[in-house]
């Protein structure tokens, strides 16, 4: 058993980490049945130095009454990087919490503060020079100092285990932090100015209940969304993943966050909430196998026929729901998103040698493109082969009678006419928007000499534009 799910794990990974950006982060949830296992794979595969550490995932109201042992109520999200550039946001830091300055683990050292610098509670008078405090948290006072009316109104050196510098403590009494020593063994703490670049990390413990990120959030957030019950066991609350998508792009919000697990979408739930709540332009990629819904299950008598139909129908949903709940326009919120499904290609595959071929497959080469395909699929077959982003806006034209269309504007035009329509005042048409590429089927000419004559004709009227013919 953990042998057949490493084994589907593995490939998996290797193709996140390649598809990882340098600063970007894989989030992994696992239980307690295969997270020793899923370690020593990430391990293996991102690098144990790419380890960014382990979150714990407080996932129920409530535990099992039914448990002698240990009431789980806890999943764990394994999280690892592809360099050292991975920051986690947690939060901004707070200026209205101090800190200390004085650790007892770091090296000794001298830092001089000038007067007027540090605020105190202690009483006005003169502080001789010398050691307070005991042990390692003692601090060296090295020149007498004199408080006045809550400062210390002389500059003054101590040394003690600082976790500062002395460049870094100009930096922030420059920059307005207030430093305060309220205690005779002049332990020093710090209200840091403000820094736009500073932020806390992402905690390691993200606590289910005050988010209303559990389970049963999951569950209730689904059957709302489906008006059924059960669709799936266990989707994912919108919160908790829109909770760590937010750690990860909050420094980029145009990022692409990709699903290997999609299940019911909960990530492109999440995905458009947040760029509901910040203006963000975060994109989302989800993947699921066409996995069959229990002819049992309600999922199943609602019309769902696979776990990917599940989620399609979630997008929808959630996506005008949001809209509707944050009065936003179609400028406002991308609720938008296309469904593509891996396939074969659309050429018939033929490869046999001529002495091999029965008279009776004469037909296959009639036409080199498969019957069941429709001018969509051929479009796509090109966007692919050119690399052109999938997500851009197609728009569908008639031009002198035949199905045109054309890819943002003028990335690409294509026209999959296969009953050999296409002639040179068609073509000329097309060569007149002067799009970057332009596609055409083999068969679609008229005759050999538009054929022929094509790129001439875009050479002339439009030379920039790449031509294919499929």
């Amino acid at each position: 058993f953990h042998s057949d799910w490493l084994s589907m794990m593995y490939p998996r990974l290797k193709l996140a980490r390649n598809l990882l950006r340098d600063d970007g982060v894989i989030f992994i949830s696992i239980d307690d049945n295969e997270q020793a296992n899923l370690k020593r794979l990430c391990d293996e595969v991102f690098g144990e130095d790419n380890f960014v550490g382990s979150i714990s995932w407080l996932k129920k109201r409530k535990g099992s009454f039914l448990s002698k042992k240990i009431v789980s109520i806890t999943e764990f999200c394994l999280v690892y990087g592809k360099t050292e550039n991975v920051k986690l946001y947690g939060g901004e830091a707070d200026i209205n919490e101090s800190q200390p300055l004085i650790k007892r683990t770091n090296s000794v050292g001298i830092l001089s503060f000038p007067q007027n610098c540090i605020k105190t509670k202690l009483d006005d008078g003169i502080y001789e020079k010398g050691k307070y405090g005991e042990g390692s948290n003692s601090v060296e006072l090295m020149e007498d100092i004199e408080i006045k009316d809550g400062l210390i109104v002389t500059a003054f050196k101590l040394k003690a285990p600082f976790i500062w510098g002395q460049e870094y403590l100009n930096t922030q009494i420059k920059n307005g932090a207030t430093l305060v020593i309220n205690t005779l063994n002049f332990q020093v703490r710090a209200f840091k100015s403000y820094d736009p670049d500073s932020f806390k990390g992402l905690l390691s413990l993200v606590n289910g209940v005050e988010i209303s990120g559990t389970n049963e959030d999951g569950y209730e957030q689904l059957r709302d969304l489906l008006d059924i019950e059960k669709a799936i066991d266990y989707p994912k609350p919108v919160n908790y993943i829109k909770l760590l998508s937010k750690a990860q792009t909050h420094f980029d919000d145009t990022s692409i966050i990709l699903d290997f697990f999609s299940g019911s979408a909960t990530t492109a739930h999440a995905v458009m909430q947040l760029n509901a709540e910040d203006g963000g332009k975060r994109k989302f990629i989800m993947v699921q196998i066409p996995e069959a819904c229990d002819e049992k299950s309600e999922a199943f008598k609602a019309g769902y026929k696979t776990i990917a139909d599940i989620g399609k129908e979630r997008i929808r949903r959630a996506g005008q729901k949001i809209k509707t709940d944050n009065a936003l326009t179609a400028t406002d919120l991308d609720i938008g998103f296309r469904v593509l499904k891996v396939d074969s290609s659309n050429m018939n595959e033929v490869y046999y040698s001529p002495d091999a071929i029965n008279k009776d497959d004469l037909h296959l080469f009639i036409n080199n493109i498969k019957d069941d395909r429709s001018d969509e699929d051929l479009l796509f077959q090109v966007l692919l082969d050119w690399g052109v982003d999938l997500t851009l806006p197609i728009e569908r034209q008639t031009i002198d009678g035949k199905t045109v269309f054309v890819v943002a504007v003028d990335a690409i035009v294509a026209c999959f006419d296969r009953n050999a329509g296409v002639n040179e005042s068609f073509i000329k048409e097309l060569a007149k928007i002067k799009p970057l590429r332009a596609v055409f089927c083999d068969g679609g000419f008229a005759n050999d000499s538009v054929k022929i004559n094509v790129e001439q004709i875009f050479k002339t009227i439009s030379p920039m534009t790449e031509i294919k013919t499929i």
